[in-house]
């Protein structure tokens, strides 16, 4: 078979390596990238080589960026005393796809987790308190994900938090849009009903 030896082979066994890409995938994507121009190939080649050689974390915010500080961090038109604290850098680009963040953002690297043997010194926390230390900032938003880890990590946040002078809120969670409540799990609705707002 085609891509049982040799150099497709390997080039498959690679790409099943990224995240969501089975085999199938894997070898639809060989055959275009065999497919391809040899320009194009060079430039996809050049642009991965590109993201490993130039990205970096921010030195204030620790989200990921080809210029430090990152461009949130820079953006003088932005709310700097609103800070958004997330776990991961992907987190950082769900909300500001968003549009509904104006504020800047702390990126934690993870969240506590003992049975992975992550605790507070594996994360940002101590950069976080640093940046609420010196000044400025009026408001962490607590924007873990709503699971175990998350909610351990926001509780253990907000009680550091809350000995600072800073105003401390979290996420709201709830029932997604455009969803039925017949479908929404016990916990879900719970965490709607003590989000819930006057209107």
């Amino acid at each position: 078979m085609l891509f049982d030896d040799g150099v497709l082979r390997d080039l498959v066994a690679h790409l099943t390596k990224l995240p969501g890409i089975g085999r199938k995938s894997a070898e639809r994507l060989a055959m275009h990238i065999l497919r391809a121009d040899e320009g194009d190939v060079r430039a996809l080649t050049k642009a991965i080589l590109d993201v490993k050689t130039e990205i970096g974390l921010c030195s204030v915010c620790f989200n990921l960026t080809d210029v430090d500080p990152c461009r949130i961090c820079a953006d003088d038109n932005r709310d700097a005393g609103l800070l958004i604290v997330v776990e991961q850098p992907q987190d950082v680009v769900v909300l500001e796809k968003s549009g509904a963040v104006n504020g800047k953002y702390h990126v934690l690297h993870g969240a506590l987790s003992p049975l992975d043997n992550v605790g507070p010194d594996e994360l940002r926390i101590d950069e976080l308190l640093a940046r609420i230390d010196a000044g400025g900032i009026r408001e962490v938003i607590l924007a873990t994900n709503p699971n175990r880890e998350g909610e351990t990590t926001a509780a253990f946040l907000a009680d550091l938090l809350h000995q600072r002078n800073v105003e401390v809120s979290r996420i709201a969670h709830g029932v997604p849009v455009g969803s039925d409540l017949e479908y929404a799990d016990a916990v879900t609705l719970k965490h709607s009903l003590e989000g819930r707002r006057k209107i």
